[in-house]
């Protein structure tokens, strides 16, 4: 399955194994991947497009410069999982096993992670710009660096996360577990004005 080939639109795979295989500038668009197991697979440089992952396993997979976007993951395990410059944009999981994962740079603008579990996560200098992380669990994940703005983390649990430098222009903060969370000034800033205060300089 290596080599780039034309792109698939709205194929169905089902029950496959795909078990270590190394995937290169190939592209999917309406695809739909169902208890496909995708253990250890090497992807680089590929694109999916409004696809769909349902019960995939994606475990110990390595992902270089591939996209995700808008795509759909529903109880489908990333369990130690490494994205390296992916983009997920528009994309969403549900259900989903996100630990432990490497990030390194990328894009997640819009992705929804709604209830993810990402305690302990690096996510440092992510682009998480209006993403739905309402009700996720931060705890002592770093997002040092990480652009929020615009991202809402409504009842997310961010107990000892690492926020500072990043970017929290209009992230929605109601009701968000910050107890021991790092901030710089313009980090407190911007909690204190998500929070409804009037900051005066």
């Amino acid at each position: 399955m290596s080599g780039a080939v034309a792109e698939e639109v709205g194929r169905t795979f089902l029950d496959e194994d795909w078990y270590a295989v190394e995937l290169t500038g190939q592209a999917w668009r309406g695809c739909v991947f169902r208890e496909v197991d995708l253990t250890e697979a090497l992807t680089s440089g590929c694109r999916f497009v409004d696809c769909t992952f349902d019960r995939c396993r994606l475990n110990a997979s390595t992902h270089r410069q591939t996209s995700f976007t808008a795509c759909t993951f529903t109880d489908t395990s990333l369990f130690d999982a490494t994205l390296e410059g992916c983009r997920l944009d528009g994309s969403s999981f549900s259900g989903c096993d996100l630990r432990p994962l490497t990030v390194s740079g990328g894009s997640w603008w819009g992705v929804s992670l709604r209830g993810a579990d990402l305690r302990d996560q690096d996510l440092a200098g992510l682009r998480l710009t209006e993403a739905d992380l309402s009700d996720a669990d931060l705890r002592k994940t770093s997002l040092r660096g990480a652009d929020l703005s615009g991202a809402v983390l409504r009842s997310a649990r961010a107990e000892g996360a690492d926020l500072r430098e990043a970017g929290l222009v209009g992230a929605d903060l109601t009701d968000a577990a910050l107890r021991g969370a790092r901030l710089d000034l313009a980090g407190a800033l911007a909690v204190a004005e998500s929070l409804g205060a009037l900051v005066e300089t």
